[in-house]
């Protein structure tokens, strides 16, 4: 059995590609702070279903910690080693630089510490797109010079790029740097535009715009990430290029690699994309460019097709339908959520073939928990009943639909969040 480490596993794209791992064969051990940046409880929630599946060990601690990873790999001596955990986000870099400059910097160095004194098959580093910075040239290709960072977050992924270059040529370590392109999907990140969107479109809330809708990303869903991802691993670098665009190093085992869908959405119709989803209409507040942020992503991903065969799966307008949302808290049961107009009307009759469920949660004081879904729903996935699982509450678990709750199956949250993506 292979033992791959997982740094960052209770993240969105570490879950997933935890989960991934654990489903082909292999021993996962996953390393995470669970640092309050979003909800910890949503982080502790993806390491429970990942504990449910035999060979996962979580392990909960920071990077910086001095020791804790020279322990981890002397331990358990990892087959694959892929560095995903780092103080994410281009704009809160510029409110709270300290916590990437230890994150990201100083937790990146006691890796590459523990790799040399230990060294994997392959150690495998997450970078960003935001690495390309004012790079105007699409797509953006990975032989391209990118020396003019815009944030803080961004230099601080360059800077783990450079000392991972270093490692590889001085301890001849096998180093693959991936750069992601604008990732989304079902348990992703609650600061990212899908479920910020969301919640404030549900709400009858405005959405911010920035650069007034002209932007554009790269937008990649988890599941073709993950599938790059899973693909590079047995793609060690080595002495020779394996195709014209290959970023390997010619002093070391190092490549850059992009991993994105290779097909640039606008931003305006991204939102589109999202009102036809959930029935309801944005009200969009148009503003300036943030500071830090870039106007246009757009991945090459010739290399990684090269390397691995892989071909993205999944588009935005696909990708939206199974979009399920934990959402996280101290809850007593489920309750409806109150919704715009237009929604209520889309959860009262199918729209198309599709028919709209939410469910939100009500607060409750600290001291019993249980956890509740937000889904938009195909309606090949109704009939399902959800199982949620309380601790400490006596009171049954209500939904907005006693319809959808009168199935024969009861699910499990793993099981069901499999069965939606699946079907829808």
């Amino acid at each position: 059995m292979q033992t791959a480490l997982i740094t960052g596993s209770a993240g969105f794209i570490g879950y997933h590609l935890a989960a991934r791992l654990l489903a082909a064969g292999w021993r996962v051990i996953g390393l995470d702070c669970l640092s309050p940046y979003y909800d910890v409880t949503l982080k502790q929630r993806r390491h429970a279903m990942l504990a449910q599946t035999p060979g996962f060990t979580p392990v909960i601690g920071k990077l910086e910690d001095p020791g804790r990873l020279m322990g981890l790999f002397e331990d358990h001596q990892p087959d694959a080693v892929i560095h995903l955990a780092a103080q994410a986000g281009v704009r809160h870099s510029i409110d709270a630089p300290r916590d990437y400059l230890e994150a990201n910097l100083i937790g990146s160095f006691e890796l590459l510490e523990a790799a040399r004194a230990h060294p994997p098959k392959h150690l495998l580093m997450a970078s960003t797109s935001s690495a390309y910075g004012a790079n105007t040239e699409m797509p953006f290709e990975e032989r391209q010079q990118a020396n003019h960072q815009m944030s803080f977050y961004a230099a601080t992924k360059k800077a783990n790029e450079s000392m991972a270059h270093s490692y590889a040529h001085l301890y001849a370590l096998p180093v693959t740097m991936f750069r992601f392109f604008t990732v989304y999907g079902p348990w992703g990140r609650p600061d990212m535009a899908l479920f910020k969107f969301t919640k404030a479109m549900l709400a009858g809330q405005p959405i911010d715009v920035y650069n007034h809708g002209r932007m554009s990303r790269d937008f990649t869903y988890i599941d073709d990430l993950v599938t790059g991802i899973t693909g590079l691993i047995a793609a060690v670098p080595g002495a020779e290029p394996v195709s014209e665009q290959d970023s390997l190093s010619p002093v070391a085992p190092f490549r850059v690699v992009n991993i994105g869908a290779s097909k640039p959405t606008p931003l305006m119709d991204y939102i589109a994309a999202l009102e036809d989803a959930l029935g309801c209409k944005a009200q969009k507040n148009m503003m300036e460019m943030q500071a830090g942020d870039v106007p246009a992503t757009w991945a090459d991903t010739s290399l990684l097709s090269a390397l691995t065969g892989y071909q993205p799966q999944v588009g935005v307008c696909r990708g939206r339908r199974p979009f399920c949302c934990l959402v996280p808290g101290l809850l007593p049961h489920l309750t409806p959520l109150p919704l715009a107009p237009a929604l209520q009307n889309a959860c009262a009759a199918p729209r198309g073939n599709r028919r709209i469920w939410v469910f939100g949660t009500r607060k409750k004081p600290a001291g019993a928990s249980c956890l509740c879904f937000f889904l938009v729903l195909n309606t090949r996935a109704a009939g399902l009943r959800l199982c949620s699982e309380r601790r400490n509450s006596s009171q049954p678990v209500r939904s907005a639909s006693d319809q959808m709750f009168r199935a024969r199956n009861i699910w499990s949250e793993a099981d069901l969040f499999s069965h939606i993506r699946s079907t829808c």
